[in-house]
């Protein structure tokens, strides 16, 4: 899922121009009420970041704007204050500070007004088709409609549409797409910023991302009484699972077709140099990503003999992501991929097993009855549902379509779901799957509490702290307590973001900045190449020898800054105050 340079651009704008009202509010609002209404920033950060995540609508029209914005107003209740249009683009392109301009600027510092200018005249490198596509997806409608709860032109629809038709014929000028453009674009001859809608919203976030934190808390808590009450002997490691294992191996890339279902895609297939059959691990790609994405993980198990089986999701990989982008696509994936991403992998391995009895590359190759799973993001939920979490129909039923102000933006994906037929059939669990790990699962409406719960397997989540595109406490953390596995284990990588785990691809359609990937991404993939290597070693080949290797000191040991890593095997959230998230994110 690497497609958010538009989201992480237009939130770097959104930052930089509500930091610009913070200095010029402070002599009218109190410090608490700054405080809040610059929260609003994460607010809508978290919109703009579930663009990886979304599906399209159908297009609608665009009204044409006849109007430029002549003025921007900020408001909260009878206090206004308005700055032409016109001064700012004449600050912006000359320098020139004219006398209502110097009214409203008297506040800012110095250092702050260069700052303007950038925010202005920065261009965002993206044309109008791909910034269109964007905005018709879910995504891009909910964006917009809580966009217009806090920025409204003279009339309501003028407000959600005009923001619309703006950032598009914006992005169709000769200078691109840029916040002074955008205003001339307006169809209005005023826009107005509501900071009470503002501080509505903040509060909202407020209360996220501290339940969120006692959440993390208590993670991080329960990992250091691990360390602590372990015994030095659990903890006696000889094989150093960071390193390249001691087996060559060959890649072998294959074409499926499956008939049944009109679905032909690639997979590529690493096989060890060994004598005899060997564990199989399947590794499922996210939403907008493809079979590269975990080259690096792919590469660890099979140099310790696993093999290792990478299949592409012909209808939700990076190509997909290409066709919507450039407009040759109307949808970013569809509700069916829900089904067909599971079944792409029960298929691979029915024809790993045509191929052990009749292709001499892979006879005596695969043991097929010891297979491992693991995915990220769209591939962590299909993991789980191969592992033998159902669709969970009446909970879709009751939660869908999510609440207008919930900041979980992964449930737009999960609701795509409430269009599948409910007379369908979906066997989607494979009883030769012996372990799973889901790495930033999008699961808490799709499965819920009732789904996960019949899982019999060994279950792994890894969890990003800073995760916005499926935000750790609903889609993962609190899931991991929905398991009622006897080996269940939650790895939490503090700092870590949705993308920290998710290797750069040559075919990503919009390289993700390093601002949305965060601090050290190797560092993460180290972790992943561990915990994965360890698990799988202990629950699919059976070498209770690694079982140490996942204990609280030996994470310890290995975990560093700036992404601490922290396991725990159990978790008890009624010690905190962290149930009303997930009643909010399901009504």
């Amino acid at each position: 899922m690497s497609n958010l340079k538009f989201a992480q651009k237009i939130s770097k704008s959104i930052d930089k121009f509500i930091r610009l009202v913070k200095n010029n509010t402070k002599n009218r609002f109190s410090q608490p009420r700054r405080r809040k209404l610059f929260l609003i920033q994460n607010h809508i950060r978290w919109f703009c970041i579930g663009f990886a995540i979304a599906t399209c609508l159908i297009p609608t029209l665009i009204p044409h704007p006849v109007l430029s914005a002549e003025r921007l107003t900020l408001s909260y209740g009878l206090l206004e204050r308005s700055i032409p249009v016109n001064s700012l683009e004449n600050y912006a392109r000359t320098g020139k500070i004219d006398d209502e301009l110097a009214a409203y600027f008297q506040y800012a510092p110095k250092e702050r007004l260069q700052q303007i200018k950038e925010v202005l005249l920065t261009p965002i490198p993206l044309n109008a088709v791909q910034v269109s596509q964007f905005l018709y997806t879910p995504i891009g409608e909910r964006l917009l409609e809580n966009l217009a709860t806090v920025i409204e032109g003279e009339t309501q629809a003028t407000g959600l549409y005009g923001i619309r038709a703006a950032l598009i014929l914006a992005a169709a000028e000769p200078e691109g797409l840029t916040l002074l453009n955008v205003l001339r674009k307006f169809p209005s001859s005023q826009i107005s910023i509501n900071l009470a809608r503002a501080l509505q919203l903040a509060n909202l976030a407020q209360n996220f991302l501290n339940q969120t934190q006692q959440a993390i808390a208590l993670i991080e808590k329960e990992a250091s009484q691990e360390v602590t009450t372990s015994s030095v002997e659990n903890t006696n490691t000889t094989i150093n699972l960071l390193q390249p294992g001691p087996y060559k191996w060959r890649k072998q890339p294959i074409i499926l077709n499956d008939a049944s279902r009109n679905r032909t895609y690639p997979a590529d297939i690493y096989l060890p140099q060994v004598s005899s059959p060997r564990p199989v691990i399947v590794i499922s790609h996210g939403l907008g990503s493809d079979r590269t994405s975990f080259v690096y993980l792919a590469e660890h198990l099979v140099s310790y003999g696993f093999v290792v089986a990478v299949p592409e999701h012909p209808g939700s990989n990076a190509a997909q992501l290409q066709a919507l982008l450039s407009g040759r696509s109307a949808d970013i994936t569809s509700p069916r991929e829900f089904i067909d991403r599971p079944l792409d992998v029960k298929f691979l391995l029915d024809q790993l097993s045509n191929l052990s009895q009749s292709n001499p590359i892979f006879q005596e190759r695969l043991n097929l009855e010891q297979v491992g799973v693991i995915g990220q993001s769209f591939g962590g939920y299909t993991v789980l549902a191969l592992a033998g979490a159902p669709i969970n129909f009446p909970q879709i039923q009751k939660s869908c379509p999510p609440p207008q102000d919930t900041l979980n933006v992964s449930l737009l994906l999960q609701c795509l779901t409430a269009e599948l037929p409910l007379t369908g059939q979906y066997d989607l669990s494979d009883p030769r799957i012996k372990a799973a790990i889901a790495i930033n699962p999008v699961d808490s409406i799709v499965l819920g509490k009732d789904s996960l719960s019949q899982i019999k397997i060994p279950v792994m989540i890894v969890s990003s702290s800073k995760d916005t595109a499926a935000p750790p406490l609903p889609e993962q953390i609190q899931p991991f307590t929905w398991l009622t596995t006897a080996n269940k284990y939650l790895a939490l990588i503090n700092n870590g973001t949705h993308f920290s785990t998710i290797a750069a691809s040559p075919n990503d359609a919009i390289p993700v900045p390093e601002q949305v990937i965060g601090p050290n991404p190797a560092l993460a993939q180290r972790y992943v190449r561990f915990l994965s290597l360890s698990f799988f070693q202990t629950y699919v080949a059976n070498q209770l020898n690694y079982l140490p290797y996942l204990s609280g000191n030996y994470i310890n040991r290995i975990s560093q800054q700036p992404l601490p890593l922290s396991l725990v095997r159990s978790l008890d959230l009624n010690t905190t105050n962290t149930s009303q998230i997930q009643i909010s994110s399901n009504k």
